[in-house]
């Protein structure tokens, strides 16, 4: 049946959806969207569970098909609990957090278009409009004076120009890549340059993204979380022997990391772009003082950064949102 912004909770207690990938399967002590439901219940508020085919637009407005959800720290599949499915007026929900993971594809891209039906009223980390602006290899290049050399391009004899002007290795990765799918260096003379170029642009029918290889990655990938433009702190991801990539779930270890000079220059180019786009809730990936890519979809590493930290960043997050809210609804 369909309900309309009926509270159950205390008056300060707000309605928290979050549209993500099924909570069953989440790691309870690496997920990003699970830390940041945690807090959100210990902040006492309600949580909703839902999944990228769960809206329902009609001309009255866009409603949703929810699951009431608790979770705790319980190994799974005690870890969390879901209610029974609710159809519901989704501008009830005072935030919705998109945090499904990529690839950015035609679903992905409908919901976002679906949910500017909340725009003005309920809160949405991310905004659905700045993340259909923000490819996570193309946003970077707004930024190019922070960035490593990149082409993007379709074409093999684009990519051969760039390597000989490079005069050495570069990183080929397709545009609609994440977690380190699909990244491959490129080696001028390597007998299977050509069919590394063909198979990442399918033969000239997408683009790749090329850019210049930095030895640096070999100590590791810098990962920094920020938070409506200002940074909550970064870890380092290390590959394991004989990999080029970091990221964690591909066999990188997060290690302690701190801010440098390089890191608050990146920052300060990127802060003011990043609020006005509305990213409210962004990684970006740093190697050798570069920035490489800027994530927005479901970004991660929260719970690695607060164990380093001994700072719950995911109640700051919550808290964060819950000022947002109040203000976007005229709350003291």
């Amino acid at each position: 049946m369909l309900r309309r912004g009926l509270r159950t909770l205390e008056a300060l207690a707000l309605r928290i959806a979050f549209l993500m990938d099924p909570l069953e399967r989440v790691s309870v002590q690496t997920d990003t969207s699970f830390a940041l439901m945690l807090a959100a219940q210990a902040h006492g508020h309600g949580l909703y569970h839902l999944g990228p085919r769960d809206l329902l637009a009609t001309t009255g407005g866009l409603r949703a098909r929810v699951r009431p959800a608790r979770v705790s720290r319980e190994a799974p599949p005690a870890h969390c609990v879901l209610g029974a499915v609710e159809t519901v007026d989704l501008a009830a929900m005072d935030v919705v957090f998109i945090r499904t993971d990529p690839p950015f594809d035609a679903l992905y891209l409908y919901d976002t278009l679906l949910l500017e039906a909340l725009r003005g009223g309920t809160l949405v980390v991310n905004d659905p409009r700045g993340l259909r602006d923000a490819n996570e290899k193309l946003y970077a290049l707004h930024f190019g004076e922070l960035t490593p050399r990149t082409v993007v391009t379709c074409r093999e004899a684009d990519v051969l120009d760039f390597l000989r002007e490079l005069g050495g290795p570069a990183v080929i990765k397709p545009l609609d890549g994440a977690g380190g799918r699909g990244v491959l260096v490129l080696e001028p003379g390597d007998r299977n340059l050509r069919s590394i170029i063909e198979t990442l642009t399918d033969d000239g029918r997408r683009y790749a993204v090329v850019q210049e290889f930095l030895p640096a990655v070999r100590k590791g990938d810098k990962r920094i979380l920020l938070l409506d433009g200002e940074p909550l702190g970064a870890i380092l991801r290390v590959p394991r022997e004989g990999e080029l990539r970091s990221n964690l779930h591909v066999g990188g270890t997060a290690v302690a990391a701190e801010l440098d000079d390089d890191d608050r220059r990146i920052l300060a180019g990127l802060g003011p772009r990043l609020r006005a786009d509305g990213l409210y809730f962004v990684g970006i990936d740093v190697i050798g003082g570069r920035l490489t890519e800027v994530n927005v979809t479901s970004p991660t590493g929260i719970q690695e950064l607060s164990r380093f930290t001994g700072v719950d960043h995911a109640a700051a997050v919550i808290a964060w949102a819950e000022a947002r809210a109040a203000r976007l609804q005229g709350r003291p």
